[in-house]
């Protein structure tokens, strides 16, 4: 039981003492980055999903059946 206290103890005092924890202007800025990072990718591959839909269509279009 020494060992799970002491090792809680230590996690605490690591997360306490050790992690630098960003600053609210910091975290608004990590959100806004994230939030535009993911809205720019989200459009990268809807027009890649878009372009291949219609190339596939065109493909099917050709094939005899």
């Amino acid at each position: 039981m020494i060992k799970i206290g002491n090792y809680f103890r230590d996690s605490y005092k690591e997360l306490m003492e050790k992690v630098s924890w960003p600053t609210w202007a910091q975290l608004q800025q990590s959100t806004m980055i994230v939030l535009v990072a993911t809205l720019v990718i989200t459009a990268l591959v809807s027009l890649m999903d878009f372009g291949a839909g219609g190339v596939l269509k065109q493909i099917y279009k050709m094939l005899p059946y």
